[in-house]
């Protein structure tokens, strides 16, 4: 499969604004590519820009995806870990942009295969129940917004905080009261929280019944994630802290956490996430499947891999729910509520609408 050219736009899609506690997204910064290859395939990829936890940018994937077209224009599609170890070798980091040109690899390798990727990835059907995340406001909006949920027909609920922690607690009160203790709730302080407050805080919540807390302090306090663990009767899940099987490695052997959260802009893609999966697998540590801001394109591809991965049990996949004022895909995994359904199309089975497309900045090497 011999790569004839790749398209790339830079894909922005408007939202409502969506508040968490390193920042405030109005628009979903987002990279489409198209890979078209000499036999008549084309594969798709889709990356989300989340400068604040990843520190690249639409802007800095859009040039560097102009760059990885060039080193792969006449190569083979079909050599995955070939292709990719040429953009490592390319550039350090950038996992973010990479994670779209591996998906696209895949895309083309399974649509070769006459499988729909989670197959290709020898995966099978289960059930797949996504949360729905509530973003960081006062504590008695954020407590309507959960009963509207929960009137929606929501069972999972995750809650951004992060910011003072007394006020955090209020939050989550005022949720917990207001949908009762049949909903399972989650929290994710995005790196928030300095030690003292988690500390606090996951002491104080106990009592609310929660599932677990994502990434409670910066990453640079990984250390005292151990210490932070036996204190907590919450359940720890390391998110920024794990961008790659090394990280996972590292935090697993410090007794730092009880689950992973995986994430293709972080990990580059699915063959990283197939080695943190790995790993955690081994080590008896579950992972969620979560993301960005990406589009049910992206979020197809995601539910692809969770499939294809028993380790992976729990699912944080409302990417495209959290504000998304359009949905430009075509195809693609759909929602049955708050289930996610999969075609059996090969490859990905998704695509951007082209209308949507014409819209976009956009470039062909």
């Amino acid at each position: 499969m011999r790569i004839l050219k790749t398209r790339i736009y830079k894909l922005s899609i408007p939202m409502h604004p969506f508040r968490i506690a390193t920042g405030t997204m109005y628009h979903a910064q987002n990279l489409f590519i198209r890979v078209e290859t000499a036999g008549g395939l084309t594969g798709v990829g889709e990356c989300s820009a989340f400068p604040m936890i990843v520190g690249e940018t639409q802007a800095t994937c859009y040039e560097m995806a102009k760059d990885f077209a060039r080193l792969w224009k006449d190569q083979d599609a079909s050599d995955i870990h070939g292709r990719l170890k040429e953009l490592d070798d390319f550039t350090a980091f950038n996992a973010t942009v990479k994670s779209a040109f591996d998906m696209a690899l895949y895309d083309l390798a399974a649509k070769k295969a006459g499988l729909p990727l989670y197959k290709f990835l020898g995966g099978n059907k289960k059930p797949l129940e996504t949360d729905l995340t509530i973003g960081i406001g006062d504590p008695e909006t954020m407590a309507a917004t959960a009963l509207e949920f929960k009137n929606k027909g929501v069972r999972i609920i995750k809650i951004k905080l992060g910011k003072d922690g007394t006020t955090d607690l209020l939050r989550v009160q005022k949720i917990r009261e207001a949908v009762g203790d049949s909903i399972q709730l989650r929290i994710d302080a995005n790196q928030g929280w300095d030690f003292e407050t988690a500390k606090e805080v996951l002491v104080k919540m106990g009592k609310y019944r929660i599932a677990f807390c994502e990434q409670p302090m910066r990453n640079w306090n990984d250390p005292l994630l151990p210490s932070l663990r036996k204190i907590s009767p919450v359940k720890i899940m390391a998110d920024e802290s794990v961008f790659n099987h090394h990280d996972a490695r590292r935090l697993i052997l410090a007794g730092a956490c009880d689950y992973i959260n995986i994430k293709f802009a972080k990990s580059g893609g699915i063959t990283e996430a197939l080695r943190i999966n790995q790993v955690c697998e081994k080590n008896g540590i579950a992972c969620m499947m979560g993301g960005m801001l990406e589009s049910r394109l992206a979020l197809t591809a995601f539910a692809h891999f969770a499939l294809s991965q028993n380790n992976i049990r729990f699912y944080d996949m409302d990417t495209c729910l959290l504000g998304h004022q359009v949905d430009p895909v075509t195809g693609g995994v759909q929602f049955k509520g708050y289930f996610l359904e999969l075609p059996d199309t090969p490859g990905i089975g998704a695509d951007m609408d082209e209308n949507f497309l014409k819209t976009c900045e956009q470039t062909c090497i």
